[in-house]
């Protein structure tokens, strides 16, 4: 899916707000010089802002202008991630080294999975592991699964999450380096067709401090 020209925008200017270069309390450029150094409208500039805001990044005041906030904090925005590659999502949230890897497999469908994904129990499906880092520390692992006659998120037009703090799956727990007995923050997703099938399902691990808060907007079209 391409990246809409406001979730580059908000990208940029996340990076630049953790990375230092824009310290708290900077006022950033208005809409038109926004949108003129970027060749975007004022709706794309504004949408952009929106972003930030609700990332905690920026803060709005009237008649003045918008600022960087005094005291960012890591939010985890959803679907606008899903437009983006994990390496943009996680560059954006950081100026330290992210590396991310990706593992394919062909696996027989669980009964639950087959279930989900409307295949026979024991047909295989398509499971995609993401593992990422930061300077060397795992962040978040993923288990992604589709059929193979699917081609995933391309078709999904609705995103369903369901985020909990829960015991992690062995594998998860082993690559975030997780005390047994200890809880991660999960998001299981659900990519949904317009005609209400689900196309693709992933199981996402970060270990609980990562975000301090978690922002949803569910329509992908």
């Amino acid at each position: 899916m391409a990246e809409p020209a406001y979730v580059r925008i908000a990208g940029e200017y996340a990076r630049r707000i953790r990375g230092g270069q824009l310290p708290p309390g900077t006022q950033l450029p208005s809409y038109a010089e926004i949108a003129q150094q970027n060749g975007v409208s004022d709706i794309v500039v504004r949408k952009a802002l929106e972003l930030l805001q609700s990332q905690g990044l920026v803060r709005s005041v009237r008649r003045r202008g918008i600022f960087v906030a005094d005291r960012p904090n890591l939010v985890r925005v959803s679907p606008e991630r899903q437009m983006e590659t994990a390496e943009q999502s996680f560059q954006n949230e950081s100026d330290q080294q992210i590396q991310v890897e990706r593992e394919t497999k062909q696996i027989p469908a669980t009964s639950e999975l087959a279930e989900a994904l409307g295949v026979l129990a024991g047909e295989e499906i398509c499971q995609v592991i993401t593992r990422a880092t930061e300077d060397g520390r795992p962040i978040s692992i993923s288990d992604t699964y589709h059929p193979f006659d699917s081609t995933g998120i391309s078709e999904a037009a609705f995103l369903e999450e369901t985020l909990s703090d829960q015991l992690p799956s062995a594998m998860h727990a082993e690559w975030l380096r997780i005390t047994p007995g200890d809880l991660v923050k999960t998001v299981h997703q659900r990519f949904v067709s317009a005609d209400n099938r689900i196309v693709m399902i992933s199981d996402v691990s970060y270990p609980r401090d990562r975000y301090d808060a978690f922002v949803f907007r569910m329509a992908l079209k």
